[in-house]
C-alpha cells in the first residue's frame, strides 16, 4: 500500500483593427445571411492545511507567560547573509498522543485554482524552506502528548546571493499515521493529514511587482435550438506573476459584440488567489449568458490595489452561431436541393424521336 501525504511583465495585447473588425463583422453577417436564405496539483499532495485542523496545530509560539499567539503566521524581514531565529509551536488538541513529521518547505500555487500550497516532504525545498534550520530532534519524528504542546525552535539563514523580495515557505507537522485508504485503479493508498503554518520572508532589496494575463480562451456550449434556452460559455485564463512580491489580482472581464455593442461587463474584484513570485495558475470564469449569434471580443484584465501601476490585459475573440441549428438547416437545403434538381432532370429529359413513316414505293 502506497502512503499519500495530504500537506499542506505587464503588457495589454494589440486590438484587432477597423478593418479587422469589418472583416469579421461581414464575415459574421454574410453567414447570417445564409442561414436565413436557407431558413454552433501537485500529484500526490494537497494543500496544507494553516494552523489547525481540529485535531492538532501549528502556530507561531506564543510570547512567555502568554496561551495564545497574536500572529497568524510568520513574518521576517532580513538581508542577505543575516538569521532570524523564531520559534514554531505544535498544539495536539486530542485525547492521544500524536507522532508527527516536522519539516520545512517551500509555498506553491496550485496550478488549478491557485490555492495557497506547501510542498510535501518527498519534495526538496529550494527557496526559504531551505534556508529553514529546525533543532535536531526533529530528524526523525516528534511525538506530542494529549492536551500537550511542543515548542521546536528554528533558525533561517539568508544566503549571500538571494534574490530580494518575497520568499514564501511553511513548516509542516505531518501525522506519521495512516487516517484512511483511497482506491486509485488497482493500488491502495494510505491517506496522510499534516498541517502546516506559513512563512513569508522579505529580503530587502528592489521591489518588482509584475503581473501577466495570458491564454485567454473561451469554451462554449450552446442548446440545439437557438434562443429557446441561454447559450453558456467558459471564459478560462492564466495569471502569471512574473515580479519577485505576493501581489493579490483584481480581475476585471469584458466582452464586446458587432459594432462595439457590450455583451458582457464584469468589473475588477479580487480574484481568489494570493499570487506567490514566479507562479502561474489557471483560472476560470463561468459565463452564462453568452450570446446565441454574434462575433464577440473578449479581455480580461488584471491589476493590484497595492500597485496602481500594474496592469496587464489579454483577449481573444470567438463567432457565436448556433451551430447545430445551422447545421441542420444547411442539410435540410442540400436535400431540397438535390431532390429539386433531380426533377428538373426528370421533366427536362427529350423524348426519344418518333420513327419516320415512308410511303410504299409504287409498283
Amino acid at each position: 500500500m502506497r502512503t499519500r501525504t495530504h500537506a499542506p511583465r505587464a503588457r495589454r495585447a494589440a486590438r484587432p483593427g477597423p478593418l479587422l473588425r469589418l472583416a469579421k463583422m461581414l464575415g459574421l453577417l454574410g453567414l447570417l445571411g445564409v442561414l436565413g436564405l436557407l431558413g454552433l496539483l501537485l500529484p500526490g499532495a494537497g494543500p496544507a492545511l494553516a494552523a489547525d485542523n481540529g485535531t492538532w496545530g501549528v502556530f507561531p509560539t506564543p510570547p512567555a507567560g502568554a496561551a495564545m499567539t497574536d500572529r497568524a503566521y510568520f513574518f521576517h524581514q532580513a538581508p542577505a547573509g543575516a538569521a532570524v531565529r523564531d520559534s514554531v509551536t505544535i498544539l495536539n488538541s486530542s485525547d492521544a498522543e500524536l507522532t508527527f513529521q516536522v519539516f520545512a518547505t517551500d509555498a506553491v500555487n496550485t496550478p488549478s485554482g491557485g490555492a495557497f500550497a506547501l510542498l510535501p516532504v518527498e519534495t526538496k525545498p529550494r527557496d526559504v524552506g531551505a534556508w529553514t534550520a529546525l533543532p535536531p530532534e526533529t530528524a526523525s519524528t516528534v511525538t506530542v502528548p494529549a492536551k500537550g504542546r511542543k515548542d521546536l525552535p528554528f533558525t533561517v539563514t539568508v544566503p549571500a546571493d538571494a534574490a530580494p523580495g518575497d520568499h514564501i515557505g511553511g513548516i509542516v507537522a505531518l501525522n506519521t499515521a495512516v487516517e484512511g485508504v483511497q482506491q486509485e485503479g488497482k493500488v491502495k493508498v494510505g491517506v496522510k493529514r499534516s498541517v502546516g503554518a506559513r512563512l513569508y520572508f522579505r529580503v530587502p532589496g528592489p521591489v518588482t511587482p509584475g503581473l501577466s494575463v495570458e491564454d485567454v480562451r473561451v469554451h462554449r456550449s450552446a442548446p440545439l435550438l437557438p434562443w429557446v434556452k441561454e447559450a453558456r460559455a467558459t471564459i478560462s485564463y492564466a495569471l502569471v506573476n512574473r515580479g519577485n512580491v505576493v501581489v493579490e489580482p483584481r480581475v476585471a472581464i469584458s466582452a464586446q459584440g458587432l459594432f462595439g455593442r457590450t455583451v458582457l461587463d464584469r468589473p475588477a474584484r479580487e480574484s481568489k488567489p494570493v499570487l506567490l513570485p514566479g507562479q502561474r495558475v489557471e483560472l476560470t470564469e463561468p459565463w452564462p449568458d453568452a450570446p446565441q449569434s454574434d462575433w464577440v471580443d473578449v479581455e480580461v484584465t488584471a491589476g493590484a490595489a497595492a500597485y496602481p501601476d500594474l496592469r496587464s490585459a489579454s483577449g481573444t475573440g470567438f463567432l457565436a452561431v448556433p451551430w447545430p441549428a445551422a447545421g441542420a438547416v444547411l442539410a435540410l437545403a442540400a436535400a431540397a436541393l438535390a431532390l429539386r434538381t433531380v426533377r428538373r432532370r426528370r421533366s427536362g429529359t427529350p423524348h426519344p424521336p418518333e420513327p419516320q413513316r415512308y410511303p410504299a414505293p409504287t409498283r
